[in-house]
C-alpha cells in the first residue's frame, strides 16, 4: 500500500538504537520520520566519556557520539523531529502516532525509546552524572583504575557490576539500605570471597560530594558520599572517587500499555527478530533489552529491527496489511 499522506517509517526514540535503526531505514530509502522525545540521544547523552564504542579508539564523550549518530542518519535522508510522543494507536492500520504536535501515520513503526535507571534522589547525583556518578560499571569501570568506589544496591545488577569493577578499583564498597542482599546465591559467595569488597549494611546515601567545577576549566570530580547508618541514625562522610548507582531500570513502556504484550517489569516482548505483538511494530534496545543496556548492543539491535522493518514494508507493496499480519502469524514472544 501507498498513501502520501501516510509515513512509510516512524521510529520512537532517539538513543543508539533509534539512530541506528534511522540510518539502516534512510539507507534504505524508506524516508524514516524519528521523534527524539524528551531525552535525545537517551543515556549515552549524559555519559562524561564512552571508550569502549568500534571505531574511536581515543574515545569521544557521549553528546559527541550522539551527534555523530544523527548526522550520519540525516546524511542518508533521515527527518529527526525534536518532538515527543503522548500517543499511539496500533488497533489500526497504518498506525496512529500522536505528538505534541500534531499526528502522524506509519505503515511500520520502531520503538527504541530505552529505559532509564531509577535515582537515588539525593543531591549532587544529578549535577555529578558523568563525573564520579555512573549507573554502568561495564561502561565506566576503566576510568577507576586505582580508585575507590561505591556500589549502591543490594540485587543481582549491584553485585555483578560491583564484582566487575574488582578488576580495575581498588577497593569497591557495596551500600545497602538492608542487612542481606537479594542478589542470588552464587553471586553472593564470589562477592564475600572478593578480597576487594567491601560492605555497609543497613546504609543508605544521603549526599553526593564533588570538588572542582568552579568555572575554573576542570569538570567536578566526586570525592566523597554522605552515608546514614539506619540503625544508629548517624551520618558520616565516606571518601571514594565513584558512586555507581544500581537500583534498577524503568522501561519507557507506559506509553505503549494496552498495545503491545508487555512483560512484568515493563520490557515490551519481542521475538528474536524485534518483532512485536503487532506485525509491522518493531522494538529494539533497552526498551526490550534488561540484560546488555550497552550502546554497541542497543546499536546493533536497532539495525536488526530496521532489517526486519524494511523486509515488512517489502510484503506490504504487493499484498495488503492483514495478508502480510496473517502470513507472519503470532510472532513467539520472549523477556529477555
Amino acid at each position: 500500500m501507498s498513501d502520501n499522506n501516510v509515513e512509510k517509517m516512524i521510529i520512537v526514540g532517539s538513543g543508539p538504537a533509534g539512530y541506528t535503526a534511522a540510518l539502516y531505514t534512510a539507507r534504505a530509502n524508506l524516508q524514516p520520520l524519528l521523534f527524539t522525545g524528551n531525552e535525545i540521544g537517551g543515556q549515552v547523552a549524559i555519559t562524561y566519556e564512552v571508550e569502549n564504542y568500534p571505531g574511536f579508539p581515543d574515545g569521544l564523550t557521549g553528546p559527541e557520539l550522539v551527534e555523530k549518530f544523527q548526522q550520519q542518519a540525516e546524511k542518508f535522508g533521515a527527518r529527526i523531529e525534536y518532538d515527543w510522543v503522548s500517543e499511539v494507536d496500533f488497533s489500526q492500520h497504518p498506525f496512529v502516532v500522536r505528538t505534541a504536535n500534531g499526528e502522524h501515520k506509519a505503515e511500520a513503526v520502531i520503538v527504541t525509546t530505552g529505559a532509564t535507571p531509577r535515582k537515588l534522589g539525593v543531591p549532587g547525583e544529578k549535577e555529578y552524572t558523568g563525573f564520579g556518578v555512573s549507573y554502568c560499571g561495564t561502561c565506566d569501570g576503566f576510568f577507576f583504575r586505582g580508585k575507590e568506589v561505591i556500589v549502591v544496591g543490594g540485587g543481582d545488577s549491584a553485585v555483578e557490576e560491583g564484582l566487575f569493577l574488582t578488576k580495575f578499583a581498588n577497593k569497591v564498597t557495596v551500600i545497602h539500605r538492608r542487612d542481606e542482599l537479594r542478589a542470588s546465591k552464587i553471586l553472593q559467595d564470589r562477592a564475600f570471597s572478593n578480597p576487594k569488597m567491601e560492605w555497609k549494611w543497613s546504609t543508605v546515601v544521603e549526599r553526593i560530594n564533588a570538588a572542582g567545577g568552579n568555572g575554573n576549566g576542570t569538570p567536578p570530580k566526586v570525592v566523597s558520599a554522605m552515608l546514614k547508618d539506619l540503625k544508629s541514625g548517624e551520618s558520616y562522610d565516606f571518601p571514594t572517587d565513584g558512586v555507581f548507582v544500581f537500583v534498577g531500570h524503568t522501561p519507557n513502556s507506559e506509553l505503549f500499555r494496552g498495545q503491545l504484550d508487555i512483560d512484568d517489569a515493563g520490557y515490551i516482548k519481542t521475538d528474536r527478530r524485534y518483532h512485536t505483538s503487532v506485525p509491522g511494530v518493531f522494538a529494539a534496545g533497552e526498551i526490550q533489552d534488561p540484560v546488555f543496556r550497552q550502546v554497541i548492543t542497543s546499536a546493533g539491535q536497532g539495525a536488526a529491527a530496521a532489517m526486519q522493518a524494511e523486509k515488512f514494508l517489502g510484503e506490504l507493496e504487493a499484498q495488503s496489511y492483514q495478508e502480510v499480519a496473517a502470513e507472519h502469524g503470532p510472532a513467539v514472544l520472549v523477556a529477555m
